[in-house]
């Protein structure tokens, strides 16, 4: 388990095993919203969910929003005019809170939530999404490119997908191997990634402030 017991973006870069994850944001998901999203101008989740809202008009079925951890994309996309959401997180703490997130309309952020370790088999039926998006799960060291087997699983024929993948991790981890593979192999087609900002320019001067993701965008056949 990571050494660092105070929640922080470094101790979340840390994360090395499933355990490590959910001890951290068992302590942390009471005041994530205030001491993550709020003070360092995070907005990768924004540019993550625009990319699914782009495409709306092409969406048929649900949404499944994973690593949906406190909430913040489910509230944008409610907000936004999108309905049907589904989130799958591994801490239940963070689920917690999600759970009582609504919109500006008063209406639940989320459909169902459900408690999902990705580097296992999770309990949704195959074909059941017509878009995946995830804006943090993969930017921990825990969760490799193995993991997006699942996602596809899961996603109905001609789904959008949009995912951010830590710059740092995405060559070293396989994440580009695997991708262009499955590209390559027709379980997935209109690959298109663009390295985005992880916070915005007007972040205040943190350590982390300068970090960049890999948005994946893609459909799976």
């Amino acid at each position: 388990m990571s050494d660092s017991k105070t929640p922080s973006v470094d101790a979340a870069y840390a994360l090395e095993t499933p355990e490590d994850n959910v001890a951290l944001y068992k302590s942390w998901a009471k005041t994530y919203d205030d001491d993550f999203v709020d003070r360092t101008h995070y907005q990768q989740f924004k540019t993550i969910s625009d990319a699914v809202l782009a495409q709306r008009d092409r969406l048929k079925g649900p949404v499944l929003d994973v690593g949906c951890g406190t909430g913040v994309v489910g509230i944008y996309l409610r907000d936004a005019g999108i309905n049907d959401i589904d989130g799958i997180d591994i801490s239940q703490e963070m689920l917690d809170v999600a759970a009582t997130k609504t919109s500006s309309n008063g209406d639940s952020a989320y459909r169902n939530l459900i408690q999902a370790d990705l580097t296992q088999t999770i309990d949704i039926a195959d074909n059941r999404y017509g878009a995946i998006l995830s804006a943090g799960t993969f930017t921990h060291g825990h969760l490799g490119p193995e993991a997006l087997n699942e996602l596809w699983r899961v996603a109905a024929p001609g789904a959008m997908i949009s995912i951010a993948v830590r710059s740092t991790h995405y060559e070293s981890d396989g994440f580009a191997a695997k991708l262009d593979q499955d590209a390559m192999d027709d379980v997935i087609r209109d690959l298109e990634l663009t390295e985005i900002n992880v916070y915005a320019d007007d972040a205040p001067n943190h350590s982390h402030a300068a970090d960049t993701a890999m948005m994946v965008v893609c459909r799976v056949t």
